[in-house]
């Protein structure tokens, strides 16, 4: 790739391959890893590939396909490849770059116990760096690449500052797994980590790290108790775990189900940002709400080094995956061979927008032009910028095992094109027959010939609604997740509960249509399947949503284009 400003690492050599090399770490475990260099001397500047799944499939003589996800796995079908993520070693080779590709310990053909982003695996990371940066075919200058847990890791790497990690290319990339994934608004999402202990990780051997830090005794009383929660114990899978808890990789989920609020367990999976000193490219797609979204925004905000995030279309990446490698190159070739590619002088944000198809450039996030606009919830199902007439009320549905209720409000049909781009927060009002609630929020486009599709959900646990006013922002409330408050059933109580950030053009005709329930909806594809899988309540109850001049409840939308004029109950067209 060139311009007529700069260039790229030209392609210019063949490729030599090392399979299982054994790697010791400082206590003596062996990592296995592949080594793909230049058919020269050198010496080259190295990247790291780091990561618990089929050390074998990374680099597979497959083409390109939409990525899939054997959750959806049938009696006929192969298996997923959405852990492919370590991009083409020799596309990189060629072009004058070592790529290490290596297993963490305790999964595929490393030693140990594998430590599931705790300490110790970290610490294997930054000692393979310094390893790599040993070696005659290295300069000493080595960067990571890949997506996902590639992309994870190389955020809690980077925390500890290696001294020869030089930059970080890590897009979708999780970075709070409680908020983030397992726990989305304190709601166990286990449907996708039953998956990927079972489906993705390779040849894991793992032990709980709840037992050992808190014993035999009370680890008994921690299962026992879990198991006399109903809503846990109608998934049958669930309960076989917690009767299991020895059983393959039951341990590693355990260890899930048994901290359900944020705290140590979660704290040492949680990236410390302040410590990262590399420079890092961030991104992720519209399209997984469910799972790295959140973190390219939280990156973003936290990181204080050169940065850069993309956020493309909501289609994830093909697998193996292929799409970033110029971009990446770009990145590497700068930081790491220093010549002079362009990339700093570009915009550093890029957002796709959906339903127009193009780019949008900026350099800070949330775009400065945002306006939030409250849309209100009205009587009929109305989402509409008014206010509250007099004597509006309330209106109910049951949430039980017997009937899954939920609630649809729907803007009238946009007159002016309208730019939505940034993080949604719903204000809710509302009472329950029930100590406590699941709320599931979703916001779907619909466009002017009645077709649907998802932009983004928001999840909120009704006992964990206490805010952190210190950490909180109108547009971006959190949640400690720490000390579950019980509801008062029948009591008005207030939730603020965030969407994922998003993006959509709004185009004459078309509408925006907010759901409220209590469970998931079906997935319609990979995709929707990360973001649900959640437990549901197992008692029924009767949920009042209140929409009133006392209790306004409301959507708050990011417009940062069109929306002058507001929208039309009419529909902005009785006259034509």
């Amino acid at each position: 790739m060139f311009s007529t400003a700069w260039t790229t690492s030209e392609r210019a050599y063949g490729v030599v391959v090392e399979r299982s090399v054994k790697i010791p770490m400082s206590d003596g475990i062996e990592l296995d890893a592949d080594i793909f260099r230049p058919d020269a001397a050198g010496p080259f500047p190295a990247i790291l590939g780091y990561h618990p799944y089929n050390q074998a499939s990374q680099t597979a003589p497959i083409k390109p396909a939409a990525l899939s996800i054997n959750i959806f796995r049938h009696a006929n079908q192969e298996e997923g490849t959405a852990y492919i993520e370590a991009g083409d070693p020799a596309f990189y080779v060629r072009r004058g770059y070592a790529y290490l590709i290596a297993n963490i310990r305790g999964t595929g053909n490393s030693g140990g116990i594998y430590p599931f982003l705790a300490r110790r695996e970290i610490e294997d990371g930054c000692e393979l760096i310094e390893w790599m940066a040993r070696q005659p075919w290295c300069n000493g200058q080595v960067g990571m690449f890949g997506v996902s847990y590639f992309a994870w890791i190389q955020f809690f790497i980077a925390s500890l500052n290696p001294p020869h990690l030089k930059c970080i290319f890590a897009p979708w990339g999780a970075t709070d797994l409680y908020r983030d994934s397992v726990y989305h608004g304190g709601i166990l999402g286990h449907g996708f980590w039953r998956m990927w202990a079972y489906g993705s990780l390779y040849k894991a051997r793992v032990a709980s790290e709840t037992r050992q830090r808190l014993g035999e005794e009370a680890f008994g009383q921690a299962i026992a108790a879990c198991l006399r929660d109903e809503d846990i114990t109608r998934v049958p899978e669930l309960a076989a775990i917690l009767r299991n808890p020895e059983q393959g990789m039951n341990p590693l989920l355990v260890d899930l189900l048994l901290n359900p609020c944020d705290g140590p367990y979660w704290e040492e999976r949680r990236v410390n940002y302040p410590t990262i000193n590399v420079p890092a490219y961030l991104g992720a797609c519209w399209g997984i709400y469910g799972l790295h979204l959140p973190g390219a925004f939280r990156s973003w905000e936290n990181l204080s080094v050169p940065k850069k995030l993309v956020i493309g279309p909501p289609a994830y990446l093909d697998r193996p995956l292929y799409q970033l490698q110029y971009e990446s190159l770009r990145w590497f070739d700068f930081w790491l061979k220093g010549i002079e590619t362009g990339i700093l002088q570009e915009p550093p944000i890029r957002l796709f927008i959906p339903g127009e198809g193009t780019w949008k450039e900026a350099n800070e996030w949330p775009l400065p032009e945002t306006k939030w606009t409250p849309f209100h919830l009205h009587e009929g199902g109305v989402l509409f910028e008014r206010e509250h007439w007099p004597n509006e009320g309330t209106t109910s549905f049951e949430d039980s095992p017997w009937g899954r209720g939920s609630l649809e409000f729907s803007t009238p049909l946009f007159v002016e094109q309208t730019e939505v781009i940034g993080p949604i927060v719903l204000k809710l009002f509302a009472s329950s027959t029930a100590p406590e609630a699941l709320w599931f929020i979703s916001l779907r486009a619909v466009d002017a010939a009645g077709q649907e599709r998802i932009l983004t959900r928001g999840w909120l646990r009704g006992s964990h609604r206490r805010l952190d006013p210190q950490r909180s922002k109108p547009w971006a409330p959190f949640f400690p997740h720490t000390q579950p408050e019980p509801l008062t059933p029948g009591e008005v109580t207030e939730f603020t509960i965030p969407l994922v950030p998003t993006c959509t053009l709004c185009k004459p005709g078309s509408r925006l249509v907010l759901k409220i329930s209590c469970t998931d909806d079906p997935p319609k594809h990979p995709l929707e399947a990360l973001a649900s899988g959640h437990l549901h309540r197992a008692s029924a109850s009767r949920i009042t949503v209140h929409h009133n001049a006392e209790h306004p409840s409301h959507l708050l939308l990011p417009i940062t284009r069109g929306n002058v004029m507001g929208t039309f109950i009419s529909g902005g067209k009785p006259y034509l």
